[in-house]
């Protein structure tokens, strides 16, 4: 790891040195929030953000995307035979992204990146994207990612850090690629106690983090005892199953392959779904496994808390960014739903 100093201007010239050889994404204010956008110009990048309100997997896993596209036309030759649209692939930096969000892409990972399956459109662009961090100065108040194995100064799953000291940034690479992307910027002569500010400012930042739960002890938990637990029918009481928690999760994946045909032409697209709709499960014989509320609840919950936690042996599916906390309609809270399950007694909501 190695360190250098970018003045607020320096790293404005910075990103614009990187706009030569690869597409920049940034987080782009757009008026009540912020999301991920690939900009032209670096003006358009604002870092003087807390969160954006969705998740940034849509960099690698869009919304809805076009898998292939076919004719359906009789006289055509090559009518029924899929065909891959173009997809950009070239080089990009993501700036600006927080640790938490770094972190969810290695999670997700395990998904869409194995020895065994490997989703060939993430990989690629997993293997095209550099990413450089924002150290998460002031954490929300819905923001627990220190319980989840990670923190707001994590360097894991960047290739180089920005801290914001005020006045400019201290910038840390993490890798080689980092390393590479920093090579030929020139950074400045570093302030007087740089180093102590932002070991200061990251010490400040995860203290402004209770424990929220102890996530280890859920290895050791009954699968059974807690999928037969009591608390859920009171849990699931209130949820709507609007689906907001996992549109915004950054480590769900869950997702649909649906057939658009319009005028003889069709395309066959990939598109976000969710375990809390009640079709998720609904089986081509009619068959819905989950046709309760509280089944749905409970998976998305055993789901992040238990079953990757015991397939995986790496912690829980959830690295504490607290969108769905901040933006659940009715007041659920993944932490206080992680605390009843690693609870020795029920304990009340």
């Amino acid at each position: 790891m190695s360190e250098i100093y970018l003045s607020k201007d320096a790293l404005v010239a910075a990103i614009d040195q990187w706009m030569v050889n690869y597409r920049v994404v940034g987080p782009v204010n757009q008026g009540p929030y912020h999301q991920f956008e690939e900009v032209k110009r670096v003006a358009a990048i604002d870092l003087a953000y807390r969160n954006t309100r969705l998740s940034p997997k849509s960099l690698f896993e869009p919304h809805s995307e076009r898998m292939f596209e076919y004719s359906l036309v009789r006289d055509d030759p090559e009518a029924g035979i899929l065909k891959e649209p173009p997809k950009d692939f070239s080089p990009r930096v993501v700036v600006g992204i927080r640790p938490c969000d770094a972190r969810a892409f290695q999670l997700v990972d395990v998904n869409f990146n194995t020895p065994q399956f490997q989703d060939p459109w993430w990989v690629k662009r997993r293997e095209s994207t550099l990413l450089v961090g924002l150290a998460c100065n002031e954490p929300c108040s819905t923001c627990f990612c220190s319980t989840t194995g990670t923190g707001p100064f994590d360097p894991v799953g960047l290739d180089a850090l920005l801290v914001d000291l005020g006045e400019g940034y201290l910038v840390r690479t993490c890798n080689d690629r980092g390393s590479k992307l920093l090579r030929g910027i020139k950074g400045e002569a570093l302030p007087a106690g740089a180093l102590d500010q932002a070991a200061a400012l990251q010490k400040q930042a995860e203290k402004s983090m209770t424990t929220q739960f102890q996530a280890s002890e859920l290895a050791g938990k009954s699968m059974m005892e807690l999928f037969n637990a009591p608390f859920w029918d009171e849990i699931q009481f209130s949820c709507i199953n609007c689906g907001t928690c996992t549109f915004l999760c950054p480590t769900c994946w869950c997702f649909d392959v649906q057939d658009e045909v319009h005028e003889g032409r069709g395309d066959r697209i990939r598109i976000w779904d969710s375990c809390m709709y009640p079709l998720f499960t609904f089986h081509g014989s009619g068959h819905n496994p989950r046709t309760q509320k509280l089944q749905r609840v409970r998976q998305r919950f055993m789901h992040k808390l238990k079953y990757y936690v015991d397939k995986y042996g790496s912690g829980v599916a959830c690295v504490g960014c607290g969108r769905c906390v901040q933006a659940c309609p009715v007041n659920i809270d993944i932490r206080r739903v992680a605390g009843m399950m690693t609870a020795s007694c029920v304990c009340p909501m």
